[in-house]
């Protein structure tokens, strides 16, 4: 596959297999037609043999090239098979439809980006229904062990975090990419704040700032968690209300992220819960 695609990638060696397309010609033909010296049509054409592509015989004083459609046809069934892959799309939407939503949320925050304090006021209020209680709903809140286990977006991973469920406590929140096994790669993003609130079982508040490449603040957000039972006292609703302030002009690129991805950690959160009902930490923060 490798070899035919390095010769398909040739855009003569495309145009002699678009005519062969349409008959076996010699090589004198195909050199006239593509507008190429015989020798070095003889050159592609034979790298295309090699590549199983095309194939070849002497009829007299000629040689003449036919087409091998059945590697042009396993190369179009890899390429679907790739394209499948990248559409494929599991309740909500696949990954490709995910990046896709996000880089059109990406063009539109940045172009409203315009001064200090363009997002300001800006809010955005999630709701879910979770299987467990809402005592097991908050250690998955303030735990910062079983807050790793959620509280990032699909493909990244929490590599540092600290979480002080009092009043007044600190906030740190690191995350890199999931594949990035050795931390060779940049840290995709880090965030610091202060909790504001604490009324467990019941209500979580807290700040936290996105930090740009330079250190400082992108904007503050201003997170409230309220817990209730449901009404048939089997699990619990989460309502969450996230508002921003103190929006930067370069805080765009982390505003756009913020329904998808948030909304994707909590998606995350109330499948650990199911999967882990009672609430044990069955791995450590790396």
């Amino acid at each position: 596959m490798d070899a035919l695609l390095t010769a398909l990638a040739d855009p003569a060696r495309w145009r002699l297999v678009s005519l062969l397309a349409e008959r076996p010609r010699s090589v004198g033909v195909l050199a006239q037609l593509a507008g190429a010296r015989q020798p070095q049509t003889t050159k592609h054409l034979q790298t295309l043999e090699r590549a199983g592509v095309v194939t070849s015989e002497r009829t007299g004083q000629r040689r003449v090239y036919a087409l091998r459609p059945g590697p042009l046809r396993d190369l179009a069934a890899a390429l679907t098979r790739l394209a499948d892959t990248a559409e494929r799309a599991p309740e909500g939407g696949g990954p490709l439809a995910t990046y896709e939503r996000h880089a059109l949320s990406l063009d539109a925050e940045r172009l409203a980006a315009q001064r200090p304090g363009w997002a300001d006021g800006r809010s955005f209020r999630f709701r879910r229904s979770l299987a467990g209680s809402p005592e097991l709903v908050w250690r998955h809140l303030s735990d910062a062990a079983l807050l790793a286990r959620w509280w990032t977006p699909d493909d990244l991973r929490v590599s540092e975090l600290v979480f002080e469920a009092r009043v007044g406590g600190r906030i740190v929140q690191e995350y890199r990419d999931a594949e990035d096994a050795d931390r060779s790669d940049l840290v995709a993003g880090r965030a610091e704040g202060v909790v504001e609130d604490v009324r467990p079982r019941e209500r979580l508040a807290y700040r936290l700032s996105p930090l740009l490449p330079g250190g400082g603040p992108a904007f503050t957000a201003h997170v409230d968690y309220d817990l209730r039972p449901t009404d048939d006292d089997t699990g619990t609703d989460l309502d969450v209300h996230f508002r921003i302030t103190d929006s930067t002009v370069d805080s765009a690129d982390f505003v756009a992220g913020i329904e998808i991805g948030f909304g994707q950690s909590l998606d995350t959160l109330a499948a650990v819960i199911v999967a882990n009902p009672h609430g044990i930490d069955t791995r450590s923060t790396k």
